[in-house]
């Protein structure tokens, strides 16, 4: 047994220079070795995993703060710095949160504050390139539809810009506004067809909407103006049934009896002006209806 020790030993002498008096513990030291490393390396692990986890926060926190700085400058008024300060939130977070709300306020300052609608664009722009989902995403987009259609003028891209609000934010409850945009703009480019449809079209798939009085009222307009009165009465009915208290009442009427005058329904016609005395917001013309009426009765009546 103790020859077999040493040659043991010798062994490990010979082939590892080793010093043969080791002890017999040289296992222990071994074992106890290896727990210390084990040890360190969980350190080093549990290290980096508390990195991982801290050093994010720790730029979140960070981003907050300096969204927090540069709010607090446009808030004051204080413009330039506000622009400087979003700018250096770029620079550092040039994606992610803090550069979606940085793109958004600069494209806020240069329309709201600095009347500079065109870099706002550029702005509002690159949001939705980020992030269109984002928190800032909608907004971006309907800032854009806006700056459009009443800053530039453009009608026809307004209604691009207005659709996308629509289609590309289903998740949206107000879409019953754009829509109402959409038709207000055919109205403005008197395409009075296309905004009878787009009107329709907002009291069939958005019956909720805020517009739906409006729209109604809207669309008995536009049946007149594109003469169609025969189709007048029946909207006539329903709005009346649906909206008696409307602040469109009077309008209203006022359509109703012009389309009875154009049916050669004068007494109808007259009696329904004459309703209106009093109230109707444009008396002069209101006036001018009766007197032309009494006049085309009383013709009849003399040839009769």
């Amino acid at each position: 047994m103790e020859e077999k020790e040493k040659s043991g030993m010798g062994h490990l002498s010979k082939n590892s220079g080793v010093d043969p008096r080791w002890p017999r513990s040289l296992g222990l030291i071994y074992k106890s070795w290896f727990f210390s490393a084990a040890q360190s390396s969980s350190c080093v692990l549990a290290f980096y995993f508390l990195l991982c986890i801290f050093l994010p926060a720790c730029s979140d926190d960070q981003s907050i703060q300096s969204l927090h700085k540069a709010n607090n400058e446009w808030i004051e008024g204080r413009n330039d710095q506000a622009i400087e300060a979003f700018n250096k939130i770029l620079d550092k977070y040039p994606e992610g949160p803090a550069a979606e709300e940085a793109l958004f306020r600069l494209g806020e300052i240069s329309h709201f504050s600095l009347g500079d609608s065109q870099q706002a664009l550029n702005y509002f722009q690159k949001v939705l390139r980020l992030n269109k989902k984002g928190p800032f995403g909608y907004d971006a987009q309907k800032n854009i539809a806006e700056i459009i259609e009443f800053t530039f003028k453009d009608l026809d891209q307004a209604i691009i810009e207005y659709q996308k609000l629509i289609t590309e934010f289903k998740e949206r409850e107000d879409k019953g506004d754009h829509q109402y945009r959409i038709a207000s703009i055919y109205y403005k480019k008197q395409d009075y067809e296309q905004a009878l449809v787009e009107f329709e079209i907002l009291m069939e798939d958005f019956p909720g909407t805020q517009w739906r009085e409006v729209s109604r009222f809207k669309a008995v307009e536009l049946l007149y103006t594109l003469n169609r009165c025969s189709e007048v009465h029946s909207y006539y009915d329903e709005f009346v049934k649906k909206f008696p208290t409307s602040q469109f009442r009077d309008e209203i009427d006022f359509v109703i009896a012009s389309c009875l005058e154009d049916e050669g329904r004068l007494q109808e016609a007259y009696e329904k002006f004459k309703s209106l005395e009093g109230r109707y917001i444009y008396p002069a013309m209101l006036e001018m209806k009766l007197t032309g009426l009494k006049k085309r009765m009383k013709k009849i009546r003399i040839k009769g």
